[in-house]
C-alpha cells in the first residue's frame, strides 16, 4: 500500500454552522449517496445503460462547496456529474429521468450520464473527456468578470466551481487556464477531487509532483489542501475562496483529498486497489462523520437525522417511478437541440 498523505487538520468545534445549515447539508450529502446506490441497483438490474460513474465517498466535496455557493453562480462538472447536479438544485427526478434516456431528463435524454446540464441552475455540463470542462469553466468565468469590469455590470459577481479530477491536474487545459484565471483575475474556483486514482492510474505514479495544490502558487493563485472527506473543512476553504473571487480577487486552486468507494465505473471491476487503501477511507465515511458532529454538538437528534433518511429514500424511489414512467425522445427529433433555434 502507497504511504497515504498526511491530511490537513481542522477543527470541527471551531466550524461555525447553524442546525439549519447543517441539516440542509447532511441531507444534501444523503441525496448523494443514496441516488447513487440506486443507480448501481438499477444498473445491475439492466434497467440503465452505457457508462455509469459513481460518486460514493466523495460527498463532503460537492456538499462543502456548492452549499456555500448562490444559486446563481455556477458548476462545472466531469463525467462524475450526478451529485454535482443534485447539488446544484437540479430536481432527483431530472436527473434520474436523464440516466434513463428519457425526454423528461434535464438534457432531454441526449446526455445520459456524463452529459448532464441544466442551463436553470447554472450547472454548465458533465464533461466525458478528462479536463475538457476546464476551459468550458474559465469561460464562463471570463464572462462574469467581463460583464463586469468591461461593461460595468455591478450585478455581475457570480462564482464559478470547476470540479475535476486528478488525473485532469496533468493535462495542458489545467495549466493554461490557471495561467489565464489568474491574468484576468477570473472570479473561479478550481475544485481537483483526488480520489488518488484516474481510472486505472494511481496518481502518485501518474504525476511528478502527487501535490497538486502547490501548482496553484506558480501561477501567482492560493493553492489550498484540504480533507475532502470533513464536509465542514471543505465548507470553511470554500467560503474564503468564494469571498475572494466575489470581491475581485481572484482564482484559488482547492485541492481535496478524498476517495470513491466503488471503481471507476459500474463496468469496473475495481480489481486494482489495494483491500487496505479502501478500508483506510471507508472508516472515514463522510456522511457518518458529519452525522457524529451533528449529534455530538446539538446541532440534531439520532430521530432527525434518520428521518432525513426515509425522506431522500422515498425521493429516489419517486425519481425513479417518474423516470421509468417518462417518455422516449421522439426519432423525428433526434437532432433537435444541436442548433441555435432551440
Amino acid at each position: 500500500m502507497v504511504q497515504e498523505r498526511t491530511l490537513p487538520s481542522f477543527q470541527a468545534s471551531q466550524a461555525q454552522v447553524s442546525r439549519e445549515e447543517g441539516l440542509r447539508i447532511y441531507e444534501d450529502m444523503v441525496l448523494g449517496r443514496t441516488f447513487e446506490d440506486k443507480c448501481a441497483e438499477m444498473y445491475y438490474r439492466g434497467k440503465m445503460f452505457g457508462f455509469v460513474h459513481l460518486y460514493n465517498g466523495q460527498e463532503a466535496v460537492a456538499s462543502g462547496i456548492i452549499k456555500a455557493m448562490r444559486s446563481d453562480d455556477y458548476v462545472c462538472s466531469t463525467y462524475r456529474d450526478h451529485v454535482h447536479a443534485l447539488s446544484a438544485g437540479v430536481p432527483a427526478r431530472q436527473v434520474m429521468a436523464e440516466l434513463f434516456g428519457k425526454e423528461t431528463g434535464c438534457s432531454r435524454g441526449r446526455g445520459g450520464s456524463m452529459h448532464l446540464f441544466s442551463a436553470e441552475h447554472n450547472l454548465l455540463g458533465g464533461f466525458a473527456f478528462v479536463a475538457e470542462g476546464i476551459p468550458v469553466a474559465t469561460g464562463a468565468a471570463f464572462t462574469t468578470a467581463y460583464r463586469r469590469n468591461a461593461l460595468g455590470d455591478t450585478s455581475a459577481d457570480q462564482v464559478t466551481a470547476c470540479f475535476f479530477g486528478d488525473g485532469a491536474a496533468n493535462n495542458g487545459q489545467f495549466f493554461e487556464c490557471l495561467n489565464m484565471a489568474t491574468l484576468w483575475k477570473l472570479p473561479i474556483l478550481f475544485v481537483v477531487e483526488n480520489n488518488k486514482w484516474a481510472i486505472g492510474m494511481s496518481h502518485e505514479r501518474a504525476t511528478s509532483d502527487p501535490e497538486i495544490y502547490k501548482k496553484g502558487p506558480a501561477f501567482g493563485m492560493p493553492g489550498v489542501e484540504v480533507d475532502g472527506m470533513d464536509v465542514l473543512a471543505v465548507r470553511a476553504v470554500a467560503q474564503e475562496a468564494i469571498a475572494r473571487a466575489r470581491a475581485g480577487e481572484g482564482p484559488t486552486l482547492i485541492e481535496a483529498l478524498t476517495y470513491r468507494f466503488r471503481g471507476h465505473s459500474l463496468a469496473d471491476p475495481d480489481e486494482l486497489r489495494s483491500k487496505e487503501e479502501k478500508e483506510f477511507w471507508l472508516a472515514r465515511d463522510p456522511i457518518k462523520r458529519f452525522a457524529a458532529h451533528l449529534t455530538e454538538f446539538n446541532l440534531a437528534t439520532h430521530e432527525e437525522l434518520k428521518a432525513i433518511d426515509k425522506k431522500i429514500e422515498a425521493l429516489v424511489a419517486e425519481a425513479v417511478e417518474f423516470a421509468i414512467s417518462s417518455p422516449e425522445p421522439k426519432p423525428e427529433e433526434l437532432t433537435r437541440y444541436i442548433w441555435a433555434e432551440d
